[in-house]
């Protein structure tokens, strides 16, 4: 004859929880902490680089002659900070004529300046590469 009451195997149906089981859910926790660790720092990262920029500048205006150009440049910065910015100059064709940096060392925060960029022959543009502090 069969006995009413079965036993339920050990370990299954959530009756009790294995050492494995445990493990696996240790491991899932550590490797969502990580995650999040990691995801904060990339944040930080990228805050720093957009918000921690203290050194930009832009292109006015440019007025080209056979050898140079003369390009009005807006730099704006933090009061203390000091840095350069690369202008380039390019021919018709597309060519490199010329390329300098030009550093701004003054205490303003706003700084408007125009500079000479010697070319090796007929500018037809001015591009700002970049700005950098120091």
């Amino acid at each position: 004859m069969m006995s009413a009451v079965q036993q339920l195997p050990e370990g299954r149906y959530g009756s009790s929880r294995s050492a494995d089981a445990r493990a696996d859910r240790k491991l899932k926790i550590a490797a969502i902490v990580l995650g999040a660790l990691f995801a904060a720092m990339m944040c930080w990262f990228g805050w720093y680089y957009v918000v921690g920029n203290k050194f930009s500048g832009e292109v006015i205006a440019f007025k080209t002659r056979a050898d140079s150009v003369q390009v009005h440049l807006e730099i704006r910065k933090d009061a203390g900070a000091s840095g350069y910015c690369t202008v380039r100059s390019q021919s018709a064709d597309g060519a490199e004529v010329g390329r300098a940096d030009f550093r701004f060392t003054q205490h303003e925060e706003r700084i408007d300046k125009v500079v000479t960029l010697r070319t090796t022959g007929q500018g037809t543009t001015a591009e700002l590469l970049g700005c950098h502090a120091e």
